[in-house]
């Protein structure tokens, strides 16, 4: 039996600067939307002007990340509003939902 020995070398290539850059650009953003969902909940009162701005948000927050991180933002733009919008209307069907939900069950069905 034949033993090889064949060492592979390992390179290491130096840090893609813009990468690292885009990566910073992308955290900073995210953060600044985070600080400010942060801002309204603990600075506004609750209603639904509340839920419809963190809803907003959300949907703005997850279009940036789909859009960065799953690249499609370099995509064909239709590729990238049809995740999109679908998705807001889900939101929405789910907030209406819910907001029915809230009006039905403050009715009284007994008496």
């Amino acid at each position: 039996m034949a033993h090889h020995s064949e060492e592979t070398e390992i390179t290491v290539l130096p840090p893609d600067k813009e990468k690292i850059k885009k990566l910073w650009t992308v955290a900073g953003i995210l953060g600044l939307l985070t600080g400010f969902e942060f801002l309204i909940a603990f600075m506004m009162h609750h209603g639904p002007l509340k839920t419809s701005v963190f809803v907003v948000m959300t949907i703005v927050k997850a279009g940036y990340i789909v859009g960065e991180f799953m690249h499609l933002r370099y995509e064909v733009k239709v590729l990238f509003w049809s995740i999109m919008i679908p998705i807001v209307f889900i939101v929405w069907m789910l907030v209406a939902f819910l907001y029915e939900g809230m009006k039905l069950s403050d009715i009284n069905f007994l008496n």
